[in-house]
């Protein structure tokens, strides 16, 4: 019997967890801590927009009161997906997606390609002085977007462009505005913008690579384009994948550079792609007006890009596999 409840006992301390000492919970109190800041300015900057955003989405300013010569006020009713009844019924919002589409079919490929090729040049023994052409490829991203904008408004004005100007010397006459010309000036903007930075993503990706791969296909006697081909390709499937995914969801999110050429072009109009159609939605300039449509469009907006990203993600694994 004793025998019996001795081991009963010794199964039930083995079985109960060990507590955890005091030197673990201060340590574990003291990495919270650190951590605080960022979850606090995390819920407060990120989370709570989206959630505002999604709440706001539900409701439309509508006037109540006043008698038939008006007078009422403005007050937030509740119209449950009224709103996203609007967006996805709205031609000027799917007229704004296909431009965007548009838009990233001619950009984001040129872009990657520009990219990976700088990247390669500099990972080869071709260029000597590496960090002087890293920064210089780099800087156009360190300028923001709206300044980078400004600047190439004026390189595309034709009164003042001496890029118009020059090209005009020699027989050329380019209007940067035209209507079949436009998307790809936008185009150009974000190109010159983020080449570099995607550049940079490519080049920590050939950095990573063993150079044992190069000694070997060296000594199988691969040339250097053998090499790149074969070697670093390969290798940088993974840091594709993120540019392209980065930039996907980039571009869906197209508004400084038509909003800041739209100064210089009239033509470009306040619904010419959905991010600029949810800003003069909430300002009052377009019909249904106020936060609710204008947070609609931008959930469906997310939504789309999400899905965008998403279907992109599962073509690029089902590459890898194949």
């Amino acid at each position: 019997m004793t025998d019996t409840t001795h081991a009963a006992n010794v199964t039930r301390a083995g079985s109960s967890k060990p507590k955890r000492s005091d030197a673990a919970k201060r340590e574990n109190r003291t990495g919270w801590a650190f951590m605080a800041p960022f979850a606090i300015l995390f819920v407060l900057v990120f989370i709570l927009p989206i959630v505002w955003a999604i709440y706001s989405s539900f409701f439309r300013q509508v006037a109540e009161g006043g008698g038939a010569y008006g007078g009422g006020k403005l007050v937030n009713k509740f119209v449950g997906l009224q709103n996203f009844q609007y967006v996805v019924t709205s031609a000027a919002f799917w007229s704004g997606i296909g431009r965007v589409l548009l838009y990233t079919l001619i950009q984001v490929p040129f872009m990657i390609i520009a990219a990976l090729a700088l990247a390669m040049l500099l990972d080869s023994f071709i260029v000597k002085r590496v960090t002087v052409f890293r920064l210089g490829y780099f800087l156009p991203y360190a300028i923001p977007g709206v300044v980078a904008s400004i600047i190439w408004v004026f390189l595309y004005n034709g009164q003042i462009s001496p890029i118009v100007k020059g090209l005009a010397a020699i027989g050329i006459n380019v209007d940067f505005f035209a209507k079949n010309i436009v998307i790809g000036s936008m185009a150009n903007i974000t190109t010159w913008t983020f080449t570099g930075y995607n550049m940079l993503i490519f080049l920590a990706a050939l950095q990573a690579i063993p150079h044992d791969l190069y000694e070997a296909a060296r000594i199988d006697g691969a040339n250097g384009f053998q090499i790149a081909m074969r070697i670093k390709l390969p290798n940088v499937r993974a840091a594709a994948l993120l540019a392209m995914l980065l930039s996907i969801v980039g571009t869906i999110q197209l508004f400084n550079e038509p909003e800041i050429m739209s100064v210089s072009d009239p033509s470009i109009s306040k619904s010419f792609t959905p991010m600029m159609m949810a800003l003069y939605t909430s300002r009052g300039t377009l019909t249904p007006s106020g936060d609710g449509p204008a947070s609609a469009i931008a959930i469906v907006m997310a939504l789309i890009a999400g899905i965008l990203a998403a279907l992109y993600a599962l073509a690029e694994r089902k590459v890898n596999q194949e």
